[in-house]
């Protein structure tokens, strides 16, 4: 087992925090709806309008701290939330359009380490212009002063936001170098999981904008990659486990609205 019983016990502790946090702040919208009450019942439609809000902060609420607490058993240094910078150099960010709008026509193909090489001979050069980038979600940085950047998304991102998805990552880059010219970067999108289970994760919307194997972890690519091997399923394991334990707070809550 990859995970040790400290971070188990982190990563429930986090779980049952969250939901209770949860239960205690949440306030149904006051839309009403007579028809979905009347067929449903007012506690399941409430239940949906629970688990749908849940859904929205996930990922700053669970994932994110979850994966800082695998992270940090692993790499030298593990962070959430973080700003990489505030100053970018104007020919680095001519060099992301100009990558940008040939991915969009399709002229050329996806490739990270190449598209990172292009902005590192410019990192530096024109002006230095202020910038406001996109907070990384996790942050790790390994042994060899390798820095993994991870922007985590819903299960099921939305296809027209790749474009600005691929230019968040690539900003990232261009931020650090200007101050690190010859730092090792690797951005990522990352997927919590595989919604698409036992079929392979449905990436066809991405190609063409991401370099799929060196910017996109989905499920236990991610958690694995965090947290060792069996990651994924160890944590799977831990959520059942604190839903078992919960059960009788979340049935009490819902009772409210019978």
């Amino acid at each position: 087992m990859s995970i040790s019983n400290k971070q188990i016990k982190e990563v429930e502790e986090v779980l049952k925090t969250s939901l209770r946090n949860k239960f205690q702040n949440y306030k149904p919208e006051p839309a009403v709806m007579p028809f979905h009450t009347r067929l449903l019942g007012k506690d399941r439609l409430a239940l949906y309008s629970f688990i749908h809000s849940l859904n929205t902060n996930f990922g700053t609420s669970i994932f994110e701290p979850v994966g800082l607490a695998l992270a940090q058993k692993n790499f030298k240094k593990a962070e959430s939330q973080v700003i990489v910078g505030h100053q970018i150099s104007s020919e680095a960010q001519t060099e992301i359009q100009k990558i940008i709008d040939g991915l969009t026509t399709a002229s050329v193909s996806p490739d990270k380490q190449k598209e990172i090489e292009r902005i590192r001979k410019v990192c530096q050069k024109g002006k230095i212009v202020d910038v406001k980038p996109t907070r990384v979600d996790l942050m790790v940085e390994s042994g060899n002063d390798d820095y993994y950047l991870f922007d985590i998304k819903t299960a099921k991102p939305n296809a027209g936001g790749f474009k600005e998805f691929k230019r968040t990552l690539l900003e990232w880059v261009a931020v650090i170098l200007v101050e690190r010219p010859k730092a090792s970067i690797h951005t990522y999108i990352a997927i919590p999981y595989n919604p698409y289970e036992p079929q392979a994760y449905n990436r066809w919307t991405m190609r063409g904008m991401l370099d799929l194997p060196n910017e996109l972890k989905v499920a236990d690519e991610f958690w694995d990659f965090l947290g060792g091997k069996n990651a994924y399923k160890n944590l799977l394991d831990c959520f059942e486990r604190v839903g078992i334990e919960l059960r009788g707070e979340i049935d009490k809550y819902f009772e409210r609205f019978k």
